[in-house]
């Protein structure tokens, strides 16, 4: 089986290799620590079973990253693993179709089997947050811009990013190589599709659920591996 692991911190993709390894010996495992480099790896290495992700990597902001991988490659689990415990992140990612939830306070054992049950079709999240992420998932404020930011294309959500980064259309274009008509363009139909009439109101209302910046909740002692449809 083939996995990829997108993640920047040295230490903590060593444990999910780690992890990893325990569920399946012979795994081969791939590595990213950004977005970018993520969907790169993915264009040129076909059959991938899994991808771990870290939401707080270069070239993603709150959801993005998942969307971007997400839209790119639909077929491809994904589970994030995050140090964020907040209900409303967890909601989101899985508002998007991740198969799962995974907090980076868990042991090595902890990680090795909730991947296992990810591979045998589980959803998992941590037990102590089920009865939090499962009344968000339908309906509010950031669920419904989470649906508008699904409608970007990849290239206009790479631009979001920028945007957010405070970056100016001239050196947006310069670092995706296109001209600053296309950035305009694409800075008016993202205004479009989030429903705001300046790029001011569009960071704006990214922020509502730029999670990277979020504290973590404290940490869940006790967790669980399980289907979120279970009682």
């Amino acid at each position: 089986m083939r996995f990829l692991i997108v993640e920047d911190h040295p230490l903590f993709c060593e444990a999910l290799e780690g992890a990893l390894q325990m569920v399946v010996p012979a795994a081969e495992i791939f590595q990213a620590t950004s977005i970018d480099g993520a969907l790169e790896l993915l264009a040129s290495t076909p059959e991938l079973d899994l991808i771990l992700l870290d939401l707080s990597i270069p070239g993603t902001t709150g959801l993005s990253g998942i969307i971007r991988i997400r839209k790119a490659f639909p077929k491809i689990p994904v589970v994030i693993v995050s140090g964020h415990q907040d209900p409303q992140i967890m909601s989101g990612a899985l508002s998007l179709g991740v198969s799962g939830y995974i907090l980076k306070s868990s042991s090595k054992q902890d990680l090795s089997q909730s991947i296992g049950e990810v591979l045998r079709g589980s959803v998992c999240v941590p037990a102590a947050y089920r009865a939090l992420v499962r009344p968000q998932r339908a309906s509010g404020p950031a669920q419904d811009l989470i649906k508008r930011l699904h409608e970007l294309t990849p290239q206009q959500l790479r631009v979001l990013e920028m945007l957010k980064r405070g970056l100016q259309n001239k050196q947006i274009a310069f670092e995706l190589k296109i001209s600053e008509t296309t950035v305009k363009v694409h800075v008016s139909d993202i205004l479009r599709k989030l429903n705001v009439l300046s790029r001011t109101k569009a960071i704006v209302e990214m922020s509502r659920i730029d999670f990277a910046t979020l504290a973590a909740e404290g940490t869940a002692t006790t967790r669980e591996r399980v289907r979120p449809d279970q009682p």
